[in-house]
């Protein structure tokens, strides 16, 4: 995959050397090449602001040397090779999230236009949406001070996703919103050695080296996470994408399934602290579904 980013602080994306982005660099997975903006303007002070029209507080990105560079960017790919999909990080644009990230993950060539002061010139937008696929990405609703770091952020999520980046190919597969059986939830705690840590155990289902248990444990714990801390995800669980034990384990945290299928907190909904643990008014309950739910799965071996 090729990646290219436009920005006047080069410098700024230097993170990319390094970690699993760097190592893909260097074996030859990624081809990222970072362009100064400032290099395609003509006046001594390399101006690459001005104005806004209409007045205003702030300064606005100049449609000139952002035109050229883009220009030269695009025709510098290889004979033949697919135009490339423009990515703009602006707080107005649509959300990032893992599905975005795979689907940019399955193209050939990404172009990243991060922006400072007020944002580019409308026009350039314009200009190349009219001849690439261009998508104006939001990383979260907050605002920065430039779209760098929002760069750093979306070609790490995308770059994970290549074959050959990460020694374990499976390893993305669980992560919070993967797609399949982690659409939609974020991914549960997780533990690794010594057994006891300043007198805090390890969950006994994790030390038992029964898969089917595990599984199970590990999705209700996601269940269990996502109520706490991002709610509205549940709700857009597809009915026929939950289980029985799935739905066990949402009506522990006390969800309940609406007309339409989907489910949503009930009166008695437990509070939960988003760290895997259920409390409140749920816990009896929802130490007999895991009570009923490990017998059925003692029996079958499988989390279905």
């Amino acid at each position: 995959m090729r990646l290219d980013v436009v920005t006047i602080f080069p410098e700024y994306l230097e993170p990319l050397d390094v970690s699993l982005v760097g190592k893909a660099r260097a074996r030859g997975v990624l081809d990222v090449r970072v362009h100064d903006l400032r290099a395609w303007t003509h006046d001594r002070h390399h101006t690459v602001d001005d104005t806004p029209y209409g007045g205003g507080p702030g300064m606005v990105m100049k449609p000139e040397p952002w035109g050229e560079a883009l220009d030269e960017v695009l025709a510098s790919g290889e004979p033949g090779q697919d135009s490339p999909v423009l990515v703009v990080p602006t707080p107005s644009g649509q959300p990032f999230t893992q599905e975005l990230a795979v689907e940019l993950a399955g193209k050939p060539w990404l172009v990243f236009t991060p922006a400072r002061y007020e944002g580019i010139d409308r026009r350039v937008i314009e200009e190349y949406a009219e001849r690439l696929d261009v998508r104006e990405v939001s990383i979260g609703d907050y605002v920065l001070a430039g779209g760098e770091a929002p760069v750093l952020v979306m070609v790490e999520a995308v770059a994970r996703l290549l074959p050959g980046v990460l020694g374990n190919a499976a390893s993305h597969q669980d992560d919070s919103f993967a797609p399949g059986t982690m659409a939609n939830l974020l991914e549960g705690p997780v533990y690794t050695k010594p057994p006891e840590w300043r007198g805090r155990g390890i969950p006994e289902v994790l030390l038992s080296g029964h898969h089917g248990r595990i599984a199970r444990w590990r999705r209700d714990q996601a269940f269990a996470r996502t109520v706490g801390n991002r709610p509205e995800l549940v709700e857009r669980c597809a009915p026929e994408a939950l289980d029985k034990h799935d739905r066990a384990a949402l009506a522990a945290l006390g969800w309940e399934p609406g007309t339409d299928g989907r489910w949503r907190p009930g009166p008695g909904a437990a509070p939960h602290d988003g760290a895997g643990q259920r409390g409140g008014v749920a816990e009896e309950a929802a130490e007999q579904a895991d009570s009923d739910r490990q017998h059925g799965l003692e029996q079958d071996g499988s989390g279905a």
